[in-house]
Order: structure tokens, then sequence, then C-alpha cells
């Protein structure tokens, strides 16, 4: 895994843009610090996720920003590749010979499809056993990005509730110093800034790079779902690379530079 600058400098440059045009105003970062506000926020919106998902899901929750914070590598081209190169091996040996790459196999959805194909599946079931297993992982990740999504959502309303009750202790002083009246309403307002702070820089974005994250592996998990039906079919490697190519960007297809059209010929 490796760290993701855009989402670590996307954090980076939200506090600098709110807190720093705070500071330029010239406020001070220690008027900001209001632990009652706060607390009514984090622990609020926290309590407000608790609430809505299951235990796990919620315990999950570091974990989630730390896939959010973290890239894992992904390479379709090796992908593409190694799929290819399996079709070769069939072509040339058999279908039965890939029992001697499983070793070497470490994506477990590939792990899981090989073998159906090996035992001579028909590709209805293949494709259902293939299909079931992306509706889970889809499932299992939804929740996480909804939980954050949820977060977003109530964070600036916590924020409200802090203020209100602000708002109500700051009226219930009413006919004290005006000086200090106003100190009091400056600060009921300090926890609708970090409730919309945390909502548009946090837990929104957060829930937004978690989706990235899913449609990216749901990519890689189709190339494999093709590729694996495909072989079965059989299909020749050749139009299989042509085939699975069309996932790529199109500055990354035909990285042969003959677009695999003379290993389709060949193989025809």
């Amino acid at each position: 895994m490796r760290m993701d600058i855009g989402t670590i400098g996307g954090l980076v440059l939200g506090l600098i843009a709110i807190f720093g045009s705070f500071l330029l105003e010239g406020g001070t970062m220690g008027a900001l610090i209001l632990l009652p506000a706060m607390m009514i926020v984090f622990l609020g919106t926290f309590a407000t996720a608790l609430i809505g998902v299951s235990m796990k899901t919620f315990l999950s929750m570091f974990t989630m920003m730390k896939i959010a914070c973290f890239a894992q590598e992904r390479h379709p081209r090796e992908t593409i590749d190694r799929l290819v190169n399996f079709a070769y091996v069939i072509r040339r040996e058999g279908i039965l010979a890939l029992e001697g790459q499983m070793a070497s196999i470490q994506d477990p959805f590939l792990k899981k499809g090989i073998p159906l194909m090996i035992d001579g599946s028909e590709q209805h079931y293949i494709r259902e056993v293939l299909e079931l297993e992306l509706d889970q992982i889809t499932e299992r990740h939804m929740k996480g990005a909804q939980m954050f999504s949820k977060m977003g959502a109530f964070a600036p309303t916590m924020g409200i509730i802090g203020t209100v009750m602000g708002l109500i202790t700051t009226l219930g002083n009413a006919g004290e110093d005006p000086n200090e009246l106003i100190h009091h309403i400056a600060d009921a307002f300090i926890a609708t800034l970090w409730g919309v702070f945390n909502a548009n820089i946090v837990w929104l974005p957060i829930s937004d790079k978690l989706k990235f994250r899913h449609n990216e592996e749901m990519e890689e998990k189709h190339i494999i779902l093709t590729g694996i039906l495909s072989m079965q079919a059989g299909e020749n490697p050749g139009a299989l690379k042509l085939k699975l190519e069309s996932f790529l960007p199109q500055s990354e297809q035909n990285a042969d530079g003959n677009g695999g059209k003379a290993n389709a010929k060949e193989d025809a």
C-alpha cells in the first residue's frame, strides 16, 4: 500500500483554506478550540453513526479511514497479461495445466474462479458464483461508505444543536455585561463551524474516496470475471487480450504496438 497524496493533500489544503483564512482575518486558533462545542459535534456524530449501523461496521471506522488514506497498488495491465498467459497455457497444454499455476495466484477472486473453470463447471454457474461474490464485496464496501455519508449529513445538525444550546445559555444570562454577552454569542457559533467543517472536509470526502476505491477494485474484478468466462468458452488468447484491454484507458491499450491483432490471427 502507498500513501494517497490526493487524500492527505486535500485534507491539508482544506485545513489551510479554512483555518488559514480565519487566522488571516485576525482570529486565533485558541478561539476555535471550545471543548463543549467539539464534544457535541464529535460525540454526537459518532452517536448517530453507532445508532445507524452495526457495531462491527462502526468499529471498522479507523480501518476504512486507513483505506481512504492509503491506496492499494492495482495493476490492471499485469492482471490482463496474466489472464492472457493462462489462455496460452490452456491452448498449449489443456485446462488442467492451470493447476500448476494456482500456487502463484494471490488475488482471492482469481483464486476462486480458476478452480471452477478447471473443474469443468458450466459457464452460467461460474458467472453466478463470481457475481454473487462481487455483490457481497459491494455490499460490504458500501456499508462503510454509507456510514461516513450519514456522518457527513448529521455533523452539521450536531453543530446547529450546539449553537442553539449555546444561544439558550447566552440569552439566559441576558442583562449582564454586553461585551461578555457578545463573546458568548461568538462561542455559540463555533459548534456550527466544527459541524460543517467535519462534514465537508472529513466525513463526506472519505465516503467519496471509499466509493472510488470500490470502483477501482470492481474494475479489476470485472477484468478477471470476463477473462475466466472467456477462457472457459475457449476464446483464443489474442481475442481475449483485445477484449480485456477494453477495460483500460485508450492511452494504455495496445501497449505492445500491434493491438494483439497479430496474435489473434495466429491463434485463429
